[in-house]
C-alpha cells in the first residue's frame, strides 16, 4: 500500500502537502511540472526504450563509459542520494534501467524536488558504474510530470488482491506480473485472429445491445433506449447473430468481443467477458475440433516468451499440476466418463439417475430431466479431473438447445467441451439449423428455467425467421479468451487478467486502505 494510504490522517496530509509544496518549488525554478511533451523538455520526439539500451550495451564491462547518448523517460522507481551523486533507477513498459546525476548534471541541485513515482526524462552518455551497472549518465534531465501521490512502498508493494484490482495503475507500476497478463492477452489475441484468418473466416461486430439476450440461458443486463423508446439488453452470447450471417451466406464468420451476465462471481466467472465464437459453413464439430486444438495450440506458443517459457514448450505448470498442450488431444465422451466415475454403466433412460446423483453428492432439483441430472454428475465428477486437454464429446439433447442431434444417438447431440486443467475452454457444435426443432428447443428451454424459478427469456422470432430462410450445414464454436488466458498464464482467477473488474464500491468511499 501506498506511503498516504497506510498512515494515519495527519500523516497522510503531510506526505500530500509536501508533494504540492515540491511542485510548486520547481514552478518557482521556472519548470512546469506536467511538461506538453519530450521534445519541448530534451528536444527528442520520443525516448529510447529502456530495454533497447540495455540491449544495444549489454556486452559493456564495468566503469565504461560510451561516446553513445541516449534519451530515456520512465517514472523513478528507486532513488539513492549520496550528496555529489544521485542514483535513480527509471520504469518504462519495457523494463527498468539506472540514471547517475553529478554535480555536472544541468540543474544538479533541482534534482532534489525529484520523488518516487514522479516521470522524468533523461539525456545521457551510456556507460557502466564501477560496479558494472548499466546506467545512462545524465547531463540533462527534465520533469515530465509530478507525481502527487507517492508510489506503494518498495518492499511491501500492492498486496492486498482487492486493492490490486480497485487501483490497477498502482499494481501495474509495481509489480511485473499484471503487465505480463497485459502482454499475454495482446498476444492471444493476436495469434487467434491470425490462425481464423489464415483459414479464409471473416472478422464481424454484432450488437451489444439486443431486443432478446440469446444464445445462452443467463440474466443479461437490462437498460433503456429513450431515443427508440424500448428495453434492450446487454448480449450474453454472441451467437445468434453470427448464425444470421451464415444464412446471408459469409459462411465463415467469428468475432470476439465482449458478453455480459448479471449472475455469479467466482474465480472461473465474471459478469463481463471476452469470448471468441466462430462459425463455418459445410462441416460438423470434428472441423471444430481440429480448429480448437490448432487454436489453443497457436495461443500457448504466442504466450511462451511473455511468461518465461521455452518458444514451443506446451508443458505448463496450471494449478500445481502439469498440462501437455501437444496434439493431438484426448476424447472422451459425457456418458462414458460418468460411468466410469461412478463405476456402473450411466444411461439417459436409467430411472434411478437421481437417486444416482445423490448417492454421489449431487443435488437435484425436481424439474431437472436426465440430461440434465447427467450433466451435472459430469461437471461434479469428471470435469475437475481432466488435466490433459480433452474433447469431451455428446451432451445429452436436453442440454444443448442449440446443437445438431447426433448422428448415431438422437438423444445426445453433437456437440463437445474442451477441457483442461480442469478448465473448459471451448465450447462447439454441429450446429441445428433445422428452424421446427431449434423453436421446440427453445420452448423446452424456457419450461425448464420457469419450473426452476427463473425468468425465461422471450424467443428471438427474427433468429427462428432467419433459419426458416435456410441456413447452410456448419459447426460452431465459442472459445473462453479470459480462460485460455487462465490456463496459459497459471493465474489464480480470471480477477487478475481482467484489468478493471467489477467490484463492489469501497465502504466507506475514499477511506484510506490501513
Amino acid at each position: 500500500m501506498s506511503e498516504d494510504e497506510r498512515a494515519p490522517g495527519g500523516r497522510e496530509a503531510a506526505v500530500l502537502a509536501a508533494r504540492r509544496a515540491s511542485l510548486e518549488r520547481l514552478r518557482a525554478a521556472g519548470i512546469e511540472p506536467f511538461a506538453l511533451d519530450l521534445r519541448s523538455a530534451l528536444g527528442v520526439r520520443e525516448p529510447t526504450p529502456l530495454a533497447s539500451v540495455r540491449a544495444a550495451f549489454a556486452g559493456l564491462g564495468p566503469d565504461v563509459l560510451t561516446p553513445e547518448r541516449r534519451t530515456v523517460a520512465g517514472r523513478v522507481v528507486l532513488a539513492r542520494d549520496l550528496g555529489r551523486l544521485r542514483f535513480l533507477v527509471l520504469r518504462d513498459r519495457t523494463g527498468d534501467l539506472q540514471v547517475v546525476a553529478g554535480e555536472d548534471t544541468a540543474r544538479f541541485g533541482l534534482l532534489a524536488e525529484v520523488d518516487l513515482g514522479d516521470i522524468i526524462g533523461v539525456t545521457g552518455r551510456v556507460g557502466t558504474t564501477r560496479r558494472g551497472e548499466l546506467s545512462v549518465f545524465a547531463e540533462a534531465w527534465a520533469m515530465l510530470t509530478k507525481a502527487l501521490r507517492p508510489l506503494p512502498e518498495k518492499w511491501h508493494g500492492l498486496r492486498d488482491p482487492d486493492l490490486q484490482q480497485r487501483r490497477r495503475y498502482l499494481h501495474l507500476i509495481t509489480d511485473e506480473t499484471p503487465r505480463r497478463h497485459v502482454l499475454a492477452r495482446a498476444a492471444v489475441l493476436k495469434a487467434l485472429r491470425s490462425v481464423l484468418d489464415r483459414q479464409g473466416y471473416v472478422e464481424v461486430e454484432g450488437p451489444v445491445l439486443q431486443p432478446t439476450a440469446g444464445g445462452a440461458m443467463a440474466r443479461p443486463f437490462t437498460t433503456f433506449h429513450h431515443a427508440l423508446g424500448i428495453e434492450l439488453k446487454l448480449r450474453i452470447s454472441l451467437e445468434l447473430y453470427l448464425k444470421r450471417l451464415l444464412v446471408g451466406g459469409l459462411e465463415r464468420v467469428y468475432e470476439i468481443g465482449r458478453n455480459f451476465r448479471n449472475e455469479g462471481i467466482d474465480r472461473d466467472h465474471l459478469p463481463e467477458f471476452t469470448m471468441l465464437e466462430a462459425y463455418r459453413a459445410w462441416v460438423d464439430y470434428e472441423a471444430m475440433m481440429e480448429l480448437s486444438q490448432t487454436l489453443v495450440v497457436e495461443a500457448a506458443r504466442a504466450v511462451n516468451g511473455i511468461v518465461g517459457r521455452a518458444p514451443d514448450d506446451l508443458v505448463l505448470p496450471v494449478r500445481g499440476r502439469e498440462v501437455d498442450l501437444t496434439p493431438p488431444f484426448e476424447r472422451i465422451t459425457v456418458l462414458g466418463s460418468v460411468s466410469e466415475a461412478v463405476g456402473e454403466e450411466v444411461r439417459l433412460d436409467r430411472p434411478d439417475l437421481a437417486a444416482l446423483a445423490e448417492r454421489h453428492g449431487v443435488e437435484v432439483a425436481p424439474a431437472w430431466g436426465p440430461g440434465k441430472i447427467v450433466q451435472e454428475l459430469f461437471e461434479a465428477l469428471v470435469e475437475p479431473t481432466i488435466v490433459r486437454p480433452t474433447f469431451v464429446c455428446d451432451f445429452p439433447r436436453e442440454v444443448s438447445p442449440l446443437a445438431r442431434p447426433h448422428r448415431d444417438d438422437p438423444s445426445l447431440t453433437e456437440h463437445f467441451d474442451l477441457v483442461a486443467g480442469g478448465i473448459e475452454l471451448v465450447t462447439a457444435f454441429s450446429e441445428l439449423t433445422d428452424p421446427i426443432e431449434q423453436r421446440e428447443r427453445f420452448e423446452l428451454q424456457q419450461r425448464l428455467k420457469e419450473a426452476l424459478g427463473g425468468q425465461a427469456h422471450p424467443l428471438d422470432e427474427d433468429f427462428l425467421r432467419a433459419l426458416e430462410h435456410g441456413m447452410p450445414p456448419a459447426g460452431g464454436l465459442g472459445l473462453g479468451v479470459d480462460r485460455l488466458l487462465m490456463l496459459l498464464t497459471d493465474a489464480p482467477s480470471l480477477r487478475d487478467l481482467v484489468m478493471f473488474p467489477a467490484q463492489r464500491p469501497a465502504s466507506p468511499p475514499d477511506q484510506p486502505v490501513g
